[in-house]
């Protein structure tokens, strides 16, 4: 919930840095000194959401889950993992494999 409220705290502070940045360039122009930095509020504003929101988002994320084999056992069973057969009878193809090649062929 925390991280949440830090989110639109970000958001609504971004979002009045850039208003107060366009207020500052469009005074700027009609004054007719387009050269010009911004205000270090509006700077210090803008870092200010950064970080906010970088916390905010950090703080909104889910728990990071296992990813170990053991803990993927815990969930499923050894059949699942494991469904191939144990053994494969080769009995009734072996004797043809095995069988000698008639005369006429080598």
């Amino acid at each position: 919930m925390l991280g949440r409220i830090l989110l639109v705290l970000a958001t609504i502070s971004l979002f009045h840095a850039a208003y107060s940045a366009y207020e500052h360039l469009s005074r700027l122009k009609a004054l007719g000194k387009p050269e010009g930095s911004l205000p270090l509020n509006t700077v210090y504003e803008s870092v200010f959401a950064l970080i906010l929101g970088t916390l905010g988002a950090s703080l909104n994320t889910p728990p990071l889950k296992d990813i170990t084999w053991a803990s993927e056992m815990k969930k499923r069973t050894i059949d699942e993992m494991d469904s191939r057969l144990g053994f494969a009878n080769f009995h009734s193809r072996g004797k043809s494999f095995l069988a000698p090649l008639p005369a006429g062929r080598s």
